[in-house]
């Protein structure tokens, strides 16, 4: 593989337990296993996620409000104290294949929404295709939008080829 990056950029939506963190899972093994480079970025609207423990120095130095970085000799791990544009989530990355996003509906990038058991239908006004499984009567869904098959990563990335938004 080259130096030169694909750059392709594709969001995952979908409600809670539909699926998105399995199928990006599977998409970004294959992709890896294939030489590419991939970047996920995951929306936490809640706040929720955390990435340290309360104690510690690296929690302690948060608590101050100031960015922190810990690098160790496998990893870097990043805390700001402000949200990040997808634009310098980018820049951060620099050089990717595939930037696979997972949430952030309203963002500006081709969009794979994925059902299992219901079809959301708020959904479809920000969705370019649908990844679904036995569980969703294909017929349900618009005709304007491409339908993929949740349980097949293969045809996933095919689409991801296709339509992925170059960043």
């Amino acid at each position: 593989m080259n130096n030169q990056y694909k750059k392709l950029a594709v969001a995952f939506s979908g409600p809670s337990n539909s699926g998105k963190t399995t199928l990006i899972i599977k998409v970004s093994t294959l992709l890896q296993e294939r030489g590419y480079k991939v970047c996920i970025v995951k929306h936490d609207p809640g706040n929720k996620a955390t990435f340290d423990i309360p104690k510690k120095d690296s929690f302690r130095f948060f608590e101050t409000g100031a960015d922190v970085a810990v690098v160790s000799p496998k990893r870097t791990t990043y805390f700001k104290n402000e949200t990040s544009s997808i634009d310098e989530i980018i820049e951060t990355f620099k050089d990717f294949d595939y930037l696979l996003v997972e949430g952030l509906k309203t963002l500006p990038l081709p969009r794979i929404t994925i059902f299992r058991d219901e079809i959301d239908e708020t959904y479809f006004k920000y969705s370019n295709s649908i990844a679904f499984d036995e569980t969703i009567n294909k017929n349900e869904i618009p005709s304007n939008l491409d339908k993929l098959d949740l349980n097949n990563p293969e045809e996933i990335i095919n689409w991801i080829e296709n339509n992925a938004k170059r960043v």
